[in-house]
């Protein structure tokens, strides 16, 4: 059986001590000359389109599509510099984990991130990890996260030619909204606690699994062995 691994990004694959929150402060104050501090905003495991709604409702800032445009080119543009001198850590297990994923027959991975898609690509090749997701799903897709799932099984499907069932699709993820959005269409969960949730409070939302964090590799893929019967 095959299984696709859907993998978010912040709080799982790495932190980037806080480059993106410090992005999009710029991209406000740059583009619409208002500094906020926004920690008032809970942005974890949030999309960035959601997020920027929420400084819009607090600014009164018309959500009109001129002004995500102008928001997400200005946020995008400052986000390069951000990471550049910002700390970035890959967490334990996750190199190995995606590398090993091109080795294992039947497994096939990508994305589902509240990432825009250039935010992404931005993250994840400072740290040469991009090559790892050919396909994926970003909050270009949708601003709700319980909504990118079935964009993630069509993208796999146009990439590697296979109709995953829900039952073939695993979501790597660090916070509740990621258990939440597996849910939705009955797909598998592995909650990973390197974010902002412990491994008490992610575990009592029933996801698949939930491990402290992904430096036990044969733990990881024994998971998946249970559940699809891949190697």
């Amino acid at each position: 059986m095959p299984a696709l691994l859907l993998w978010d990004i912040d709080g799982t694959i790495l932190s980037s001590s806080g480059s993106g929150l410090k992005a999009i402060r710029l991209g406000l104050l740059n583009h619409f000359n208002i500094n906020d501090l926004i920690d008032d905003i809970d942005f974890s495991g949030r999309t960035d389109r959601w997020i920027m709604r929420q400084i819009f409702a607090k600014h009164n800032i018309p959500a009109t599509e001129e002004n995500f445009s102008g928001f997400i080119e200005a946020y995008l543009k400052a986000l390069p510099e951000q990471i550049a001198v910002s700390k970035i850590t890959v967490f334990p297990g996750v190199k190995k984990l995606l590398h090993e994923g091109t080795q294992k027959e039947g497994i096939h991975q990508g994305l589902l991130t509240g990432n825009l898609h250039r935010g992404a690509k931005i993250k994840l090749g400072q740290q040469d990890l991009w090559k790892y997701f050919p396909m994926g799903a970003f909050c270009d897709d949708s601003e709700f996260r319980n909504d990118l799932v079935p964009y993630g099984m069509m993208r796999a499907m146009e990439h590697f030619k296979i109709a995953f069932k829900p039952s073939e699709v695993w979501i790597i993820g660090d916070t509740p909204h990621d258990i939440a959005c597996a849910k939705v269409i009955g797909a598998h969960v592995i909650a990973v606690a390197t974010g902002h949730h412990d491994v008490e409070e992610l575990s009592g939302h029933n996801p698949t699994a939930t491990l402290p964090d992904l430096s036990n590799t044969d733990a990881f893929w024994d998971l998946i062995t249970k559940h699809t019967g891949n190697p």
